[in-house]
């Protein structure tokens, strides 16, 4: 009798990751899983508890490329940091579309979303740095910044609107420097 094949927590996330690239988050089951993973459902749920489980690994693993794309902008040295967040974010929607919309596209109406996080607190404190902004001003000037970003990535996403990267860029620096010119009435 051939030995049993082992399907480890990592294979099965790698695998639900791929499954939600090619399909979309929505068609991420336990079958469809099973299937990807050429066995039954059974290693899954020896891994996870439940495919909720599954699903936040899933979330857990797209941040993660999500961060390492922001990590890779902000060393290449192509833009500031603050933009190269923007532009991060944006070439993720480009090129992970699946995964993009899983991270900022999905209903989290039901989610506990914390308002202040450890990214929240460094994208504020380079708004500050770049404006000399309060912090509250600096938030702000952040969010309607995000928005913006947000729109153009979503359309990107959803190939709504296929722009090249330098028109990108300098989209994000026209709405910058009219955002600090009315922070900032010098």
């Amino acid at each position: 009798m051939p030995p049993k094949v082992k399907v480890s927590k990592e294979d099965i996330v790698s695998a639900a990751i791929e499954l939600v690239r090619a399909q979309g988050h929505e068609n991420l089951n336990a079958r469809a899983l099973a299937n990807a993973l050429h066995c039954s459902t059974q290693p899954i749920f020896s891994n996870f508890a439940n495919m909720e489980e599954v699903k936040m690994a899933v979330v857990d693993a797209a941040e993660a490329l999500y961060e390492e794309y922001i990590r890779e902008d902000t060393k290449s040295g192509l833009y500031p940091p603050y933009k190269a967040s923007g532009m991060a974010y944006i070439r993720f929607a480009l090129e992970e579309k699946a995964l993009f919309k899983l991270l900022f596209m999905r209903d989290r109406s039901a989610e506990e979303i914390p308002e202040d996080t450890e990214l929240g607190r460094t994208v504020t404190a380079m708004v500050q740095d770049n404006t000399g902004l309060d912090t509250l001003s600096a938030k702000l000037f952040h969010m309607e910044m995000w928005a913006f970003v947000h729109g153009i990535a979503t359309m990107v996403a959803t190939d709504y609107l296929i722009l090249d990267m330098p028109l990108v860029s300098r989209m994000i620096t026209d709405v910058y420097q009219g955002l600090r010119a009315r922070f900032i009435k010098e």
